[in-house]
């Protein structure tokens, strides 16, 4: 049986199915169908397929030639019909894992795609996840119910787990460039993996099993988490001293050892980097393991908008004649980076809703989210536009708050015509724009 499987990849009869067509899910088809495979992508959103079989990634940094480049070659297809898992000999998994308002892990999309993919599972598939999740989900909570079919992991079909590691936006680093670390339930699971990602992606990296693999994503974006943490906090402690934090960093960053720089921000967005932390925090409770270091990183993390609305105050205090009360606020950027058109749990939504509740009125500008779509914690922002950069349309603010630093944006057009500019990302500075109406914060 894996015989078979790895002469089909090799041959390139092999079909690969991806559940989830988004961030994660699109760029892994690209290179999939670029490598030879035929790929069959489902989704649950009738209109992100419609676009993709036009031809739209629905994806602002990933171009509409990539995906006419898979259709052309007759390489990829969009199935409405679940039961077309059938055809697939390997399916890779790449839905949500959010979490609920209780923040603990929301498994309802892992779990329903599982049980879909039980529905049509045959024997000599290939089963990978690579949502981000706690170690033990794919044989806690996969495995189970896959096998209630009948069929066994490691005899019919195999079971494994290989983090996605997308970072969108990232002109470095596309799907091919990323090694792939794999994790499989027993060796065959890994080597059969291990195969596949080898011939689309540069690099594979097998771990030991399942748990490992779901480990390294978690630690991964937890390094990331707790070392913005840090610098979030040195901002804090550096401004109340008057040093500037973007500075001290730059310097230490000329240490050619010992150091990796972080940068501070109006706090942590995305869909990883936020979330993921608490996935480990919410396992580690089954063995009674505190992980203060994670929960702490959190709570800075989440409190960051509001240091930001009390330097936004205390700067409106003192260069204008009108406070927070009844102001009005232009913000730069919604998205929860540069450059991209994502904005799942960006800390700019809290800011609107935060600087609003004190009594202003917010509107913002951002070329990759003209319209704010619809969020389960900030429902009433969703239909909101954004509204035109221009100099006349900044100097009727009281002030700019600069979110999200996208590049192509006329800083110095933004700094000459503000009467008050908060630049959390030090955007400013960078574009050599220096006045005494700009505070970073």
């Amino acid at each position: 049986m894996l015989a078979d499987l790895l002469n089909k990849i090799d041959s390139r009869s092999h079909t690969v199915g991806i559940i989830g067509l988004g961030y994660v899910g699109v760029p892994l088809m690209i290179a999939a169908t670029r490598a030879g495979f035929p790929v069959i992508g489902f989704d649950i959103s009738e209109e992100r397929r419609r676009k993709l079989m036009s031809g739209e990634s629905g994806i602002k940094h990933i171009p509409p030639e990539t995906i006419h480049e898979a259709i052309e070659k007759n390489l990829f297809d969009v199935a409405d019909d679940f039961a077309r898992l059938n055809e697939c000999d390997s399916i890779l998994i790449a839905v949500p894992t959010p979490l609920t308002k209780q923040r603990e892990p929301d498994l309802s999309f892992v779990e329903n795609t599982t049980q879909v993919i039980a529905a049509s599972l045959r024997k000599n598939q290939l089963i990978v996840l690579e949502s981000t999740t706690w170690p033990g989900t794919t044989l806690e909570i996969m495995k189970p119910i896959l096998e209630r079919t009948g069929l066994k992991s490691g005899e019919d079909f195999f079971l494994a787990y290989s983090p996605e590691r997308e970072d969108p936006g990232n002109v470095a680093y596309k799907t091919v460039d990323i090694p792939k670390v794999v994790g499989g339930d027993g060796p065959d699971a890994t080597a059969l993996a291990e195969r596949l990602y080898s011939d689309i992606v540069g690099r594979v990296v097998p771990v030991t099993g399942t748990s490992v693999a779901e480990a390294v994503k978690l630690t991964e974006n937890i390094f990331r988490a707790v070392n913005i943490a840090m610098v979030n906090e040195l901002k804090v402690i550096f401004d109340r001293m008057g040093i500037d934090v973007w500075e001290v960093i730059d310097a230490a960053a000329t240490k050619p050892f010992g150091f990796m720089p972080f940068y501070p921000g109006p706090g942590l967005g995305g869909h990883c980097i936020p979330i993921d932390p608490f996935y480990l925090t919410w396992k580690a409770r089954e063995f009674n393991t505190a992980t203060r270091f994670i929960e702490l990183a959190g709570q800075i993390n989440t409190n960051m908008p509001t240091f930001v609305v009390a330097k936004l105050a205390e700067a409106l205090d003192h260069q204008s004649s009108r406070g927070l009360n009844k102001a009005k606020i232009l913000m730069i950027g919604v998205a929860y980076k540069r450059d991209v058109d994502d904005m799942r749990e960006s800390p700019s939504l809290a800011l609107i809703e935060l600087i609003e509740n004190r009594g202003s009125q917010v509107d913002y500008h951002d070329p990759f989210i003209p319209v704010i779509p619809s969020t389960r914690e900030h429902a009433p922002l969703a239909g909101r536009r954004s509204v035109p950069l221009t100099a006349e349309n900044i100097a009727s603010y009281d002030a700019v708050v600069i979110v999200t630093d996208h590049t192509g944006l006329d800083w110095e057009m933004i700094g000459s015509n503000a009467k008050l500019v908060i630049d959390t990302r030090n955007a400013m500075a960078r574009a050599g724009v220096s006045a005494d109406t700009i505070v970073k914060a």
